[in-house]
């Protein structure tokens, strides 16, 4: 089965249908664009190379963080634009807000070529590899059944307060997955969705990167 990824902007666009919180962002063409968007989405901000065949971009450097000023943002945008290759085909800028928190988690959507469409969560960021923290279940997914992957996690004391933040919002996690899930309804060329990261910031959970994969 042939498969083809959305670029940044569209695979947000589509999962914010379905109800999940993604940080707030606007496409720029070039610099200039790049800095009148930074002021309307408001510092501090992130600035990403978008395009539908970029799909490592942390690996490449393609992210540029925590970008105070317009002069900060110029230059990100210069550079990013720069580092593109050939291969990458057409691209353009993502303009985000900075989402701040202690904690990271992963969430998704992946078809199975056994069991079809599964949901996923699990901790996510540098402790990831770590902790090798994941649970899967069969779509489709209640709220009874998202809170269950909540409770067998094991990294139960990132779920808690931590680090002086408040615990996880529960409720709002188990509607991100319920949503995954109804997407994966809804969306049979879908393939797959990667919520990664999912940061906490103030007991909240908000995706900052998502990525979707169609036929």
């Amino acid at each position: 089965m042939v498969t083809r990824t959305l670029s940044e902007a569209d695979s947000a666009h589509l999962v914010a249908r379905y109800g999940i919180p993604i940080a707030a962002s606007l496409r720029a063409h070039d610099p200039d664009d790049a800095v009148a968007v930074a002021h309307q989405v408001g510092y501090p901000v992130a600035v990403k190379l978008n395009g539908p065949r970029i799909t490592h971009k942390t690996e490449r450097g393609l992210v540029r963080l925590g970008l105070a000023d317009g002069p900060a943002v110029r230059a990100a945008a210069v550079a990013l634009l720069d580092t593109a290759l050939p291969v990458d085909g057409d691209v353009d800028l993502m303009v985000a807000r900075m989402v701040s928190g202690a904690r990271e988690l992963v969430a998704g959507m992946h078809t199975d070529p056994q069991f079809g469409r599964c949901i996923m969560v699990g901790v996510g960021g540098v402790l990831a590899e770590a902790h090798a923290d994941v649970v899967f279940r069969l779509a489709p997914l209640d709220a009874a059944d998202a809170a269950d992957m909540l409770d067998d996690l094991r990294s139960q004391a990132l779920l808690g307060p931590f680090r002086g933040e408040p615990a996880v919002d529960r409720h709002a996690l188990v509607h991100i997955l319920v949503a995954l899930s109804r997407l994966a309804a809804a969306e049979p060329r879908v393939v797959a969705v990667d919520l990664n990261p999912l940061v906490v910031e103030g007991g909240v959970p908000i995706a900052v990167d998502a990525l979707v994969e169609t036929t």
